[in-house]
Parts: structure tokens; C-alpha cells; sequence
């Protein structure tokens, strides 16, 4: 099953049903206004959306239209909690690699995690907006998941039955306003705005063998510009999964449904299949040559985010933005 939000009543968009080629959908509200409403009372309508997908399968449904990924928010446009892991260790191991700076060995046993905005997702066509392009403009390419409730001290085992829904995003990434931030010792704010969502999230069936209950053993693909930067697979070089990523969030609270869990840039040891953000590339390319050579993106500059079945068919559609310099209204 396959579930996005439309640009349409309200801030929480109107739920649809999208069919497995991305090229029909059918509105649910009989069944339920938004994805947030589905989600808070799961077991009850999941199966109603099941076959309501079934009867879009069939060209049964009334009310069906075209599926433009233009007319999207993303699948949960704001949501009550976004929890983003560094799940991929190698990542951040690079990154101090490059500064000079030794990797504590706890990184690889208890997960880094920070808690980002989540009043205001934005849809895979949407501008990434910034003032400066010296703020160091990122893209970072990411699989997250949606969760039902789940309890504080869930175990990560317990934790992975919680996953309903499985998506890829953009976490933007201001990298010079970062640098400034972590200096104060006190975490991210300016340096991440909006993040921005694939058009559909996934139920986990929708991703056959791919997915193991915790990881999806696919290449993420990133393509700026135009050319491919990277390819990574999402399982290889994941030391944490998403059912150790859960339980890590929910140690000292109970998570609400709805929240989003992000696995952080998706990023492989082996430099050959590229990367999924911009500072990772840089980090590269000051380890082999002493300086990077990569500049970050500039107005203009487009992204596009989107991950491929074995068959070649693309699951979650894709996101696709432009840069663009921001100015207030008015």
C-alpha cells in the first residue's frame, strides 16, 4: 500500500491512495482526512486502505485521478515528533577522519540522534529555500520510517513491529551555519530547515525481500544536476537499524504515532558508489588530496532523490528540487 498527502484541506493535506506504478490514486477520506488520522488509530484502518488500494488495483475505485507529484506535500506534512539518527557510522567517521579528530568508540555502539523540526515538512517538488548561498547548501539523502505508538524501553527487536511506514527524504543541511552551532555545544537549529519527503510512504509488504523488518537493501540514488552523485546501498554499512534506531528514541519517552524516524545520510566505506550528500564528497576529496573541490549547491542547482525496485521501478517516487534564493513576503 502506498499512502501520500495532496496540497488540499488544511495543513495536514487530504489522504490518498496511490497505485504500486505511481500513476493513479484515489482520495481516502471515507476512510480517513489524513495520513496522521490513519495513523492514530492504525489497526482499525490500515485494512479499510488495503482495500481501498486493492480497488484501485482493479480500476474499481470511484473517484480516481491522474497521481502528480506536483500537487504533493509530503506523505506527513508536519508531524507531532522527527527523530534523525547517524546510522551510518562510516559517515561520521569520515567526517572526523577529515577534521583530524579521533571517533570516541561508544559511536559505535550507542546511536547519535538529534530531534528536528517537524511543524513544517515540505513535498518532493517543493524549492529548498535559503537566504545565502554561504550558508553551504546540503542535500542528504535518507530512508525514514513512520511508527504507530510506541512504548518507553521497547526493545529493538519489539520495536521494529512498530515500523506501519517506510519513505526516503531530504534532510537539508546548512553546512556553514553548522560548523558555527555545534561550536556552542548545544546541537542543531538554524543549520536544518524543512525537510523535505518522497510523494508516497510505504507499508513494509510493498518492499518484498529489500526490506528485513529493520533495513532496505537498495541504492539510494542521488542525482544533482542532471549527473548521478552516488548510489549507495541503504543495508550495506548500516550499524544501526531502524529497530536499534526506535529504541534508542524511545529510552526515556514513549513515542507518539506519527513520529518520523530518519537513518541519517545513507553512506557506504566502498568511495566507488558515490555519495548521498555534498559534505561527504568534500570530506573525500580532502583525505585524498588534501582540499575539497566540490562546492556546495548553489541557486539554480537541482536535486533529485529516488530509489529503484530489482525491477527498475521506483517505489517511492521521487523528490525533485530546485535551489532558490528566499524572500519574505510582502
Amino acid at each position: 500500500m502506498k499512502l501520500g498527502s495532496l496540497k488540499e484541506g488544511g495543513r495536514d493535506g487530504t489522504l490518498i491512495v496511490v497505485d504500486r506504478a505511481l500513476r493513479r490514486a484515489v482520495r481516502a477520506t471515507g476512510i480517513a482526512p489524513t495520513l496522521q488520522k490513519a495513523l492514530d488509530d492504525w489497526v482499525a484502518v490500515s485494512p479499510r486502505l488495503a482495500e481501498l488500494a486493492q480497488r484501485l488495483a482493479e480500476d474499481k475505485a470511484p473517484g480516481t485521478f491522474t497521481f502528480d507529484t506536483k500537487l504533493l506535500a509530503a506523505p506527513l506534512p508536519r508531524a507531532f515528533q522527527w527523530a534523525d539518527g547517524s546510522a551510518y557510522v562510516v559517515h561520521v567517521e569520515l567526517v572526523r577522519k577529515a577534521r583530524g579528530v579521533e571517533m570516541p568508540p561508544s559511536f559505535w555502539t550507542d546511536p547519535l540522534m538529534y530531534q528536528g523540526g517537524s511543524d513544517s515538512f515540505i513535498g518532493p517538488n517543493d524549492d529548498i529555500e535559503a537566504g545565502d548561498e554561504a550558508w553551504g547548501i546540503d542535500f542528504e539523502g535518507e530512508i525514514g520510517v513512520i511508527v504507530d505508538d510506541v512504548p518507553m524501553g521497547v526493545s529493538a527487536e519489539a520495536a521494529r513491529r512498530h515500523i506501519r511506514l517506510v519513505t526516503i527524504l531530504n534532510d537539508v543541511s546548512l553546512r556553514n551555519l553548522i560548523v558555527t552551532e555545534l561550536a556552542k555545544g548545544f546541537g542543531f537549529f538554524h543549520g536544518k530547515p524543512a525537510t523535505a519527503f518522497a510523494p508516497v510512504a510505504v507499508t513494509p509488504d510493498e518492499l518484498g525481500d529489500a526490506w528485513d523488518g529493520g533495513r532496505l537493501g537498495l541504492p539510494l540514488i542521488s542525482t544533482l544536476n542532471g549527473k548521478e552523485f552516488g548510489q549507495p546501498n541503504a543495508a550495506t554499512d548500516l550499524t544501526f537499524d531502524f529497530g536499534q534506531l526506535i529504541a534508542h528514541a524511545a529510552r526515556t519517552r514513549h513515542l507518539e504515532a506519527g513520529t518520523v524516524v530518519g537513518s541519517g545520510t545513507v553512506a557506504n566505506r566502498d568511495a566507488a558508489v558515490g555519495c548521498s550528500c555534498i559534505a561527504e564528497r568534500r570530506v573525500r576529496e580532502t583525505i585524498a588530496g588534501g582540499k575539497p573541490l566540490t562546492p556546495f549547491m548553489a541557486f539554480g542547482d537541482r536535486i533529485r532523490i529516488e530509489m529503484l525496485d530489482r525491477a527498475g521501478r521506483s517505489i517511492f517516487g521521487a523528490i525533485d528540487q530546485k535551489v532558490v534564493r528566499y524572500t519574505m513576503p510582502g
